[in-house]
Parts: structure tokens; C-alpha cells; sequence
């Protein structure tokens, strides 16, 4: 009897338990208001849908439908997880900032299997925070000032020099920001060896944004094979300079600053370096009337100097037009559609909760395209440029703690290329072709163009064999 009492009073406690949590929970979700939206199939949600949409040259329906249905901060489910997009300047600031606090870094598992664990993406706290200061400390003002920008201009100037008829500007374009990268990362020299790498690795950037389950994906597959021949190459390399390193050899680069970083004998470990030294090479990847522009405002720099003479920082600060093609550039085609987060906490957002462990998706090309932002917000115009902006309406290198490094260095190396582009060249496109947003923005075809070498343009000493 009295085994049955205690079982009837467990059991009516139980039930009672299960009331009052069921009351509660609704109650709980009565007083939170999640970000509306649809998450699609079971386990795939709307990732076909992205995919498909960012295939093509036009994507934009994939959000601008989203917008207009649930407003600017909806629920999807993409790549395996649901995911809370945010298309608000001020709310993407607002996340932005706030890294470490109330949201931190967070992207799909296949970025994270391809990149790797130790990479710059995924350090958070003091770590983050020095590794980050020692990546800026390789690409500020004054570091290029003084060291990278004559390595820039050689490395253009001798890419261009071998350029005649029909030739692939992507590709090209591709070719010598790798070969910068490597050279800055780990002083070699452009050669097989970094060609072959680059081919290799570009392979590992196709499968960026895969459901990451290799037996569902073949791209995905080979990335992942593509990143082991990677981390094999630059492993072999890194042996090589820790033995030289060890033996008192230093270079003035960023794996010598790796190897000198871990004082007191805590150093990174060959693995780690390599992760780090992958997520770095991430990092490193027009109307007639906006040629003819260019072209005045650079011919004045050549006109100023021998054919010969490399520029210098005087005369990158004397290309105001070309800061503002590029900031059409990021604007209209920024590589990076947007930025990945998690929240750390529950997080209020424009009249909604996003639950604590919720990926959040900062979407920077939403904004930038977004005609209250940017009048005429498709059409490409540079000279929109020669007006004041709102920074928050802008963020082609993301924006708080984890504002990208490279920022400065990446438009040097861009107004470098289009000097020796426009006073050397003039083209034509070989064929039609149509800019693609997926894994990455590029053109479909690569970007075919006919070049000719312009009148009275001397080949630069330098670069003579």
C-alpha cells in the first residue's frame, strides 16, 4: 500500500511538472518574438534556394522577396542551419560591434573544415585580439609605405608585361593577388611551385558553401582533398623555415613573425601555423566614360615620372577617382555577400528575440544595394563617391574587432593594378560574360578581354629579363 501511495504521488507530481512546464514554456514564447520567416525542407531548408538564386547574376530576389514578406530581419535555414539574416545597417553594426559580447564568430561547417580550426576566422577572445593586431601589423600604412608597395608594383608590372591578345582578366587578376599574398606571407617568389598552389587552392574555395557531408557533395569532396594537398605544401614550407628560423635565418614576413610571436617557448604549433597561414590566403582573394576618367587621372601620374620609376605613396594618394571606382567596385560586387555570427545571449533586434546559439547572418550586400541606401542602388556609378557617405551603409571589410586586416593593402594593391591597366592598355571584351555570386562573386567566363598596348609606353626596365 505504501509502495503503491508513493508511486501515486510521484506520478501526480510528474503530471503536475509537466503542466506547469508546458504553461510556462508557452508562456515563454507568448513573451518572445522570434524573427518571422520559413525554414524550409527538413535538414536542407532553403539552401537550394540560395544556391540557385547566387548562381546567377541577379540574386538579389532570394532576400528582396524575404524583405518585403517578414521586413528586415527574417528566420531561413541555410547550410545545415537555422539562421536569423539581418539586412538593417544599423543592425548589422550593431552585431558587428559587439563581437565578443553578445555575438561571436560563427560560419557553416564547411567553411570551417576547409579553413581549419586554428584559422583567424574562428579565434575568439585575447587570441583573436593579438593575432589580429600581428596580421595589421603586416598590412598598415606604413608598413606598405615603406616595404610592400615597391614589391606590389614589381609584381604587377611583371605579370602585365607578358599580357597580349586574348587573355582571362580574372584569372590574371587572381593570379597576381595570390602571388602578393604568398610573397608577403612567406617571401617567395612567384614560380611553378605558387602557380600550381594557386590552382590547387582554388579548388578549396569552391566548396565554401556546401552542405558539408561529403557523400552528398562532390565539390565539397574535393575541397576537402584540395585542402589536404594545401596544408601538405605549406606544411613542408613552414618545417623548412622553422629549421632556418631555429638557426638564427629570418625573413621579414608574416611566418618569421609567427615563429618570433610565441615567446618564452609557447609558440603555434606547424599545424596551427598552417590553419592560419589557409585563412590568410582567403583574405588576399565599367562604362566607357569610367575608363576614359581613369585613364586622364593616371596618364597625369605617368606623365610626372620615367616609364621606368615604380609608383610611390605620393602618387597612390593622388588617385581620388580611382578610390572611387572601387568603392563602387565593393559596393556593387564585394566578394563577401555578408558575415556570420552566433549570439552569445538572448539578443533584443528591432522588436524581435534572437535565442541565444542562433546564427545570424549580417547580409552587406543587401545594404549596399538597397535603394534607400544608395540612390539608383544597381547602376554602378563611381562618381557617387565624390559625395559624403554613411559608414554604416557601407562595410565592404566587415566592421568592428573583426574588420578585415588587409583593408588597406587590398586598395593599394587594386589602385596599383588599374595604374598599369589603364596607362598600358586599352581592351575590348573578347565575349560576352555575366558576374555569378556563388561560392564567391566573379564572372562566369572569366572575363575574357582583347588587350592592346597602348602608344609610347616603355617597357619598365625592372621587369626586362
Amino acid at each position: 500500500m505504501d509502495s503503491f501511495l508513493s508511486l501515486l504521488i510521484a506520478l501526480s507530481l510528474s503530471t503536475i511538472t509537466f503542466l506547469l512546464f508546458r504553461t510556462t514554456t508557452a508562456v515563454s514564447r507568448r513573451k518572445v518574438r522570434l524573427p518571422p520567416g520559413n525554414v524550409g525542407l527538413p535538414l536542407i531548408g532553403e539552401t537550394l534556394q540560395l544556391i540557385s538564386a547566387y548562381k546567377t547574376e541577379n540574386p538579389e530576389p532570394f532576400i528582396d522577396s524575404r524583405v518585403a514578406r517578414y521586413g528586415s530581419v527574417f528566420t531561413t535555414h541555410v547550410f545545415g542551419e537555422r539562421t536569423v539574416f539581418c539586412t538593417d545597417p544599423e543592425t548589422n553594426r550593431f552585431i558587428l560591434q559587439n563581437e565578443g559580447r553578445l555575438f561571436e564568430s560563427s560560419y557553416p561547417g564547411s567553411i570551417f573544415n576547409l579553413v581549419g580550426r586554428h584559422s583567424l576566422l574562428f579565434m575568439r577572445g585575447p587570441l583573436h585580439r593579438r593575432m589580429h593586431s600581428l596580421t595589421m601589423s603586416f598590412a598598415n600604412s606604413t608598413i606598405i609605405k615603406d616595404h610592400l608597395l615597391v614589391d606590389i608594383d614589381r609584381l604587377v608590372r611583371l605579370n602585365l608585361q607578358s599580357w597580349t591578345g586574348r587573355i582571362l582578366l580574372l584569372e590574371e587578376a587572381k593570379k597576381i593577388t595570390f602571388e602578393l599574398t604568398l610573397k608577403q606571407l612567406l617571401s617567395i617568389e612567384p614560380c611553378e611551385w605558387t602557380e600550381n598552389l594557386r590552382k590547387i587552392y582554388m579548388r578549396v574555395i569552391e566548396g565554401f558553401f556546401c552542405i558539408p557531408i561529403p557523400i552528398f557533395s562532390l565539390t565539397y569532396r574535393r575541397a576537402l582533398q584540395a585542402r589536404r594537398r594545401v596544408a601538405e605544401a605549406l606544411s613542408l614550407v613552414v618545417k623548412e623555415r622553422r629549421r632556418e628560423w631555429e638557426m638564427g635565418m629570418k625573413k621579414n614576413d608574416m611566418l618569421t613573425a609567427l615563429f618570433d610571436s610565441g615567446g618564452g617557448g609557447i609558440g603555434f604549433s606547424d599545424d596551427e601555423i598552417v590553419d592560419f597561414l589557409v585563412s590568410l590566403l582567403v583574405a588576399g582573394y565599367d562604362t566607357t566614360s569610367t575608363t576614359m576618367t581613369l585613364a586622364e587621372e593616371h596618364d597625369e601620374i605617368r606623365a610626372k615620372k620615367a616609364t621606368s620609376m615604380a609608383l610611390e605613396w605620393e602618387d597612390y594618394k593622388s588617385m581620388p577617382f580611382t578610390q572611387c571606382v572601387i568603392n563602387e567596385t565593393l559596393r556593387v560586387s564585394n566578394i563577401i555577400g555578408g558575415l556570420f555570427r552566433r549570439a552569445m545571449t538572448d539578443v533584443d533586434i528591432k522588436g524581435y528575440t534572437i535565442p541565444r546559439g542562433s546564427k545570424v547572418f549580417t547580409s552587406l550586400r543587401a545594404v549596399h544595394l538597397d535603394q534607400d541606401n544608395f540612390k539608383d542602388a544597381r547602376v554602378f556609378d563611381p562618381w557617387r563617391w565624390q559625395k559624403t557617405s554613411d559608414p554604416t551603409t557601407f562595410m565592404p571589410f566587415g566592421g568592428g574587432p573583426r574588420r578585415c586586416p588587409g583593408y588597406e593593402l587590398a586598395r593599394v594593391a587594386l589602385s596599383v593594378f588599374l595604374h598599369h591597366l589603364v596607362t598600358r592598355f586599352s581592351w575590348e571584351p573578347a565575349e560576352e560574360d555575366k558576374l555569378v555570386f556563388f561560392p564567391t562573386t566573379r564572372t562566369q567566363k572569366r572575363y575574357p578581354i582583347i588587350v592592346r598596348h597602348r602608344s609610347n609606353v616603355a617597357e619598365p626596365e625592372q621587369c626586362r629579363e
